[in-house]
């Protein structure tokens, strides 16, 4: 494996108030330090609670927003420090697919125009080549070649996000970011959606940054995990190992708030104590962030950001108290019999 995407302490702040001469005098602290590697051809899931900076990371990433600090580099170039038409070549490259499946796509425009679009933005202009190519698109995503005539408002939740898909793909993408993709769809069509993508993982090797707040979803789907709470990522590594031995406070909670479908399993179930709410990203608490809500916080985790820990190869928390014992890891969250990853 070879790693194809490096984001090295990226960072984020956003004005909330301003003086009346229009100074900022509060910020929204949005991302705070993040850093991981996605591999090719490999699914890194991203989970946290709302508000937890998962879908602001990505924009970074893709510069979509303008960073305050930090590093990206996409097959060793570098994103932020692109613009014009090489930013465009970097982005064709690493396309986003939305979590609103109608408002991602322009109402006026007949499928075959909406997937063939990043084509024409390339330069392509013969309409034979732009029609054949809108056909093979469908096809790959699972769609019929009538589909190409019809408007978004004449198709599900599901074939809209199928033709979302289609596009981010029409440019042979390395990898295509999923920003809560499927959080707009019912289960079964949800299903059909994580089934075409990791198809198309296995045949077309492209890389998914896959966001979300479904811990039994990412599972699925994902190879490795990153767990982010008020903007810091606070536990990374390989999907399996951190639902085994999770590692810190915060993602013992996610996992046990995640129902199972038993409900006598559910009711044995043991929960974490966490309290509380999340803290607002205008006055993020000193020392490690999740203090305020932890059963486990002492005066060092009020006081000291806490230090990435390696608790296995690939796997590491930050956390002052990585030595506590767990509980008994829980019963699998999800189904052994829905299809597995890649």
């Amino acid at each position: 494996m070879t790693e194809l995407l490096q984001v090295h302490g990226l960072a984020k702040s956003f004005p909330a108030r301003r003086s009346g001469f229009g100074r900022p005098r509060a910020w929204v602290h949005a991302v705070r330090d993040v850093s991981f590697t996605l591999d090719r051809g490999r699914t890194l899931g991203v989970v946290g609670e709302s508000g937890s900076g998962k879908s602001t990371a990505a924009r970074l990433l893709l510069g979509l927003v303008r960073a305050d600090t930090g590093a990206v580099h996409l097959d060793g170039t570098d994103v932020l420090a692109a613009r014009g038409p090489a930013l465009h070549g970097l982005r064709r490259r690493m396309p986003m697919v939305f979590q609103d499946p109608y408002s991602s796509l322009d109402p006026t425009w007949v499928v075959r125009d909406i997937v063939t679009e990043p084509l024409r933005l390339t330069g392509e202009r013969d309409r034979a080549t732009l029609g054949a190519r809108a056909g093979e698109l469908l096809e790959l995503v699972g769609l019929a070649p009538e589909f190409a005539r019809r408007y978004p408002h004449e198709l599900s939740g599901g074939q809209r996000q199928r033709i979302a898909l289609a596009r981010a793909l029409a440019c042979e993408p390395d990898l295509v970011v999923l920003d809560e993709a499927v959080a707009a769809l019912d289960v079964s069509t949800r299903a059909g959606i994580i089934g075409l993508l990791q198809d198309l993982q296995e045949r077309l090797g492209v890389a998914y940054l896959f966001i979300s707040h479904d811990l039994a979803l990412v599972r699925v789907v994902s190879h490795d995990i990153a767990v982010m709470y008020l903007g810091r990522i606070v536990e990374t590594g390989p999907t399996e190992a951190v639902y085994a031995d999770p590692a810190h406070p915060y993602t013992r909670a996610l996992i046990a708030a995640a129902p199972v479908p038993d409900p006598v399993v559910q009711r044995r179930r043991e929960r974490p104590p966490v309290r509380g709410e999340v803290p607002s990203a205008l006055a993020v608490p000193s020392g490690c962030t999740f203090h305020t809500r932890c059963p486990l916080a002492t005066e060092i985790c009020r006081t000291t950001e806490p230090p990435e820990v390696a608790i296995a190869p690939g796997h590491s928390a930050a956390c002052h108290h990585t030595d506590t014992a767990a509980p008994t890891p829980e019963p699998a969250l999800i189904n052994t019999a829905t299809k597995g990853k890649p």
